[in-house]
């Protein structure tokens, strides 16, 4: 069985050391393609393969079609254009090959933009944290004030923006150069921010939020359509360089059970939650292995596994957690090759 990684992100490293830990010898051959030849994740990967650089769309998914074809692809596990991928599923089953979506195209975009996706979400799946999209200064400053009235604290996001990417806590009180002389992360005075949005009249649009200032929770997830096979939470600790906890929050466990099964999703996914001061609420669905997906297999999940056998139609195993267990991640040099 030849199963193939399009270009992704490298924490896909953990999930084919996990693919080959769970899988019988010689029961799949993992294909990996980048488009750079220093990928890390060609450290990992039995077969490595250049993609063509700055291919996009429908030019991409010609590309990925002839690919399979050429290279015997039995199985597409898709990192890159995975929506579109998703949407044209038909185009790879004429060439013999099956792909494994973590949702159909609907929902992957969906995911993709987090303002329509909490406005889509129904209170009874999950609860989010209060919101205002805005896409202007005047839209931004109302917002402010409706949510200051009854919250200590707000934040910003962009709707569309991944690993965090542009998440600022509102500072009322300090200006930028108390901030860089201070090592002050993940804040933006609201004032200079005001500024900058009134010299961009129009801009993409931006979350404004209620900051959770509690515990938050990376909660790695196999799914076989809808049906969740396994979830393992990370509740991830306040102190830098003491680890992670593996948690098993009932909250969190029943809103990962009812997205699973509401999203349909499928295969390797990962559901991000933070705690306010009423409880845990949601702040994203990542369709993809998460950076921290082989800090969960430590805790007894063969994740990976377990995704791969749902889609195969084979039987699944529930896991024994080991609850309480604290894990970390240990950075280790390597060679990627020469120059």
């Amino acid at each position: 069985m030849r199963v193939w990684f399009n270009k992704t992100f490298s924490t896909i490293n953990a999930v084919f050391h996990n693919l080959r830990q769970s899988l019988p010898a010689g029961a799949a051959t993992i294909v990996c393609s980048h488009n750079h030849n220093h990928a890390a994740a060609f450290l990992a990967a039995d077969e490595c393969h250049l993609e063509p650089s700055g291919l996009t769309g429908e030019a991409y998914l010609d590309w990925c079609v002839d690919f399979c074809r050429e290279h015997g692809i039995d199985v597409f596990w898709p990192g890159k254009e995975a929506a579109l991928i998703s949407l044209h599923q038909k185009r790879f089953k004429t060439v013999g090959v099956q792909v494994l979506s973590v949702a159909d195209h609907h929902t992957l975009t969906l995911l993709n933009n987090k303002a329509e996706f909490y406005a889509a979400l129904p209170p009874h799946v999950a609860e989010t944290m209060e919101f205002i999209a805005v896409d202007n200064l005047m839209a931004f400053d109302r917002a402010v004030l409706q949510l200051s009235s009854h919250h200590n604290s707000l934040c910003v996001k962009p709707a569309i923006s991944v690993n965090g990417l542009g998440f600022r806590i509102l500072d009322t009180k300090s200006d930028s150069i108390t901030h860089l002389l201070k090592g002050v992360e993940y804040q933006i005075p609201l004032s200079e921010l005001r500024l900058g949005l009134f010299n961009t009249p129009n801009f993409d649009t931006l979350l404004v939020m209620e900051h959770l200032n509690g515990s938050e929770w990376s909660v790695d997830c196999a799914g076989q359509n809808g049906e969740l096979l396994c979830a393992v939470q990370r509740k991830k600790l306040p102190i830098a360089g003491h680890g992670q906890q593996i948690d098993n929050h009932p909250d969190i466990q029943g809103m990962v059970e009812r997205l699973t099964a509401h999203f349909k999703l499928n295969g390797i996914f990962n559901i991000q939650f933070k705690a306010g001061g009423h409880g845990p609420r949601l702040l994203e669905i990542n369709p993809r292995p998460s950076g921290g997906f082989g800090m969960a297999c430590l805790a007894g999940a063969d994740l990976a596994g377990m995704a791969w056998r749902g889609f195969r139609g084979e039987p699944v195993e529930k896991p024994v957690i080991q609850y309480g267990l604290r894990v970390a991640e240990v950075k280790m040099p390597v060679i990627l090759g020469d120059t």
